[in-house]
């Protein structure tokens, strides 16, 4: 396993399968590897855990890595075993092994078997642990979920505060630190409390272009969320909102609107929310009511739209939860209804918590305060948040950039405002003054003896949340910095100083009164962001079918064909059989097997409607160039020869074969591999795989994995899936 001489991409392949890195996984691993600290940020599904998992598996020693959660931990020691290693290459320490078990371990890693150890943050504070790690060869530590070190991170956990005092005393070595989402003022806490100030740091992009970002004001929120679904019938949608009562509510009334929905929230049993989590993957529902207990493990790709009926109490938890829209890269909208009212709720839900711990918790509502009242690009806006900046004013995808929105010239508001900064001596929020500029009376104003100076009342021909707009400009606009240790104190930047001392015409957007804006905007087209159908009323025709016809089967609507095969067919209109076999992803055997039902309601459908067909070209499918392997493959699993011997006698390992056999049997080939499944997994095992799959969502090892809770190796879960598609879908 300590082979340091191969390259990383050369153990990508050798240890998992892989043959190409993703994004900057490749810079990451080998920063790890040269000894380096590193910070890794991330969004979901970029593949953090191989950007420790490598460099571990190639590095002499033992990683330990620390997570939170015991049920995370089992996953990943399972998968990693799966991988083909000894059992003994990973482990986890923590409070569920019985005293023989965490002997073994310790037994493992003695050895030098053992490559990576995870660890829950407790588990390492006992005397015991800290001092057998402190013998033992240890490569470097990683931190899982970094976040949880942080008081600004949206899941404090304070035992991840001491974790450098522990790895003191154990032993100093490299550390690598990862996380999902992290704001500025997050990865800084988390590089100054791990004490690793000169950590490499490599952080992917927060943003999703696919998303369409709009809030609404709260008025007939109910009416508005029902008129929303139905004009979004069929499509798949989460709605969230902050209590449980409320979940049980808008659920129940979507029912009796004849909407397909369901609720979800942490009061309800275990067995009824996985199988409302179910029903909603399998499209029996179309919509969840959830508080945020729902999201957590589900990654159902084709999720169209994100509803807020209340505004969560971070920019952070805005963020995740919105992010479970267009997963797939198709289109995702994420509406939200805004009342001030509900800040005021959240604002009390904060009494009685530690006077540190409520500021920060105002702090984190006066950005989403921000968020939902700007006038500005809300992609922007949120990007900034996030330290990033986008190019330009106009994201062309959410409401504020679709809108035609007001501008005025701001240069002596501008200038204004920066001046009334500078004078009352770079220590005071926003809400200060704009009060100083209005000229209110508040008990801050006196105190700090605010009406004395030359700014009280110089804005008074402007309201409040006029200043607070040009406020919010200056900052994304990088003339204002907004101070998070401070609790939000502004001070100038250099840019800020520059324009003060020459201001320069310059143009900011006009705040909407959104109080009496009523008027939904639903029919907003995203140009050219579309879910890549070019008919949509074909689309949802299709999609119906499919979801009848997969019904009739007892199948998964994927099984019989995946949404990009429909929406080419929604530009392509098939009407025979042949045809459709030029459609992306449908064989022979599939258009024989499935295709008679869809190419006569697109028969029906152009006849209906005379739509000029484009003229059939020849197409050129992108295909896997045929395998040298197939005839070899294909004829000695007739013969039943052991899949080993088959791999062997063209050079490649079982990964590779299996491989060779997926391209096989995606091109229509059906293959019988009962005789070696016989051997390696029982009746029941394979019998409950194949259930699995003929319910299953999407045909994912990664979430079948998961399902099983690692109890079957991939390469048992693709083998099985070899069978399922070969006997179902072929």
């Amino acid at each position: 396993m300590t082979n340091a001489v191969i390259s990383p991409n050369e153990a990508l392949q050798q240890f998992f399968g892989f043959k190409a890195f993703k994004g900057e996984q490749e810079a990451i691993v080998q920063s790890v590897l040269d000894g380096k600290d590193t910070f890794v940020i991330m969004p979901t599904g970029g593949g953090k855990s191989l950007c420790y998992q490598l460099p571990a598996l190639m590095s002499e020693g033992t990683a330990i890595v620390v997570s939170p959660l015991i049920a995370l931990m089992k996953n990943q020691v399972d998968l990693l075993r799966s991988f083909g290693g000894e059992d003994g290459v990973a482990h986890f320490l923590n409070s569920s092994l019985t005293r023989n078990q965490a002997v073994k371990v310790k037994e493992d890693i003695l050895s030098g078997v053992t490559k990576l150890l995870y660890v829950a943050p407790e588990s390492l504070t006992k005397k015991e642990n800290v001092e057998f790690l402190s013998d033992i060869k240890i490569s470097f530590f990683a931190i899982d979920e970094a976040h949880c070190i942080s008081e600004w991170g949206h899941d404090f956990r304070p035992e991840y505060r001491r974790l450098r005092t522990i790895f003191d005393e154990i032993k100093r070595v490299p550390v690598i630190a990862l996380t999902a989402t992290a704001t500025e003022k997050v990865q800084e806490d988390i590089l100054k409390n791990l004490d690793i100030p000169g950590a490499s740091v490599f952080k992917a992009s927060f943003n999703r272009p696919n998303l369409y970002y709009e809030v609404r004001p709260k008025k007939d929120v109910v009416r508005e969320i029902i008129r929303y679904v139905k004009q979004n019938s069929g499509r798949s949608g989460i709605i969230y909102c902050l209590s449980r009562k409320k979940v049980e509510e808008i659920a129940e009334t979507l029912q009796v609107n004849g909407i397909k929905a369901l609720p979800y929230h942490a009061g309800m049993d275990a067995a009824q929310r996985a199988n409302f989590q179910d029903r909603f993957l399998m499209e029996d529902v179309d919509v969840i009511v959830a508080t945020i207990a729902f999201g957590m493990g589900i990654d159902k790709p084709d999720v169209r739209f994100v509803i807020h009926h209340d505004i969560p109490k971070s920019l952070e938890s805005y963020y995740q939860e919105t992010g479970r829209a267009g997963r797939d890269g198709g289109e995702g909208k994420c509406i939200t209804f805004y009342s001030y009212k509900d800040i005021e709720k959240l604002e009390k839900f904060l009494q009685g918590k530690p006077v540190a711990e409520q500021e920060i918790g105002k702090q984190l509502l006066a950005d989403t305060v921000s968020y939902a009242e700007t006038g500005m690009c809300r992609r922007k806006y949120l990007l900034h948040y996030f330290g990033e900046e986008l190019p330009g004013d106009n994201c062309g995808a959410c409401d504020n950039c679709l809108n035609p929105k007001e501008y005025f010239e701001a240069q002596d508001d501008l200038a204004l405002v920066l001046a009334a900064v500078k004078e009352s001596k770079e220590r005071h929020k926003a809400r200060f003054i704009c009060d100083l500029l209005t000229g209110q009376d508040t008990s801050e104003i006196k105190n700090y003896k605010g009406d004395k100076l030359k700014a009280y009342r110089a804005g008074s021909d402007h309201e409040p949340q006029h200043w607070m707009a040009v406020i919010r400009q200056a900052n994304v606009g990088g003339f204002l910095h907004k101070d998070i240790e401070t609790y939000g104190n502004l001070s100038l930047t250099p840019e800020g100083k520059a324009f003060l001392k020459k201001p320069v015409p310059i143009t900011f957007t006009k705040e909407r009164e959104r109080a009496d804006d009523d008027t939904p905007d639903d029919d907003v087209v995203l140009n050219g962001k579309g879910g890549g159908a070019a008919d949509e009323r074909l689309m949802a025709m299709l999609k119906d079918l499919r979801h009848a016809e997969a019904k009739k089967r007892k199948l998964a609507p994927y099984v019989l064909f995946q949404d990009p095969s429909l929406e080419e067919m929604t530009m392509r209109y098939p009407i025979t059989l042949e045809e459709l076999t030029n459609i992306t992803g449908v064989g022979a055997g599939k258009a024989q097997k499935f295709g008679k039902p869809f190419v006569e309601l697109i028969e029906r459908y152009v006849e209906e409607n005379e739509i000029e067909r484009p003229e059939e070209e020849t197409v050129v499918r992108s295909v896997v160039k045929k395998s040298s392997n197939k005839v070899h493959i294909i004829q000695n699993i007739d013969k039943r020869l052991s899949l080993e011997s088959i791999a062997k006698a063209k050079g490649l390992n079982m990964g590779e074969l299996i491989d060779e056999m997926e391209t096989i049997v995606s091109s229509g080939t059906k293959l019988d591999i009962n005789y070696h499944l016989d051997e390696v997994l029982d009746e029941d095992a394979q019998e409950e795989i194949m259930d699995y799959f003929r319910e299953a969502e999407s045909d994912s090892i990664e979430e079948a994995s998961k399902e099983f809770d690692g109890e079957y190796s991939d390469e048992e879960l693709r083998l099985m899936r070899l069978k399922f598609m070969s006997e179902v879908a072929n």
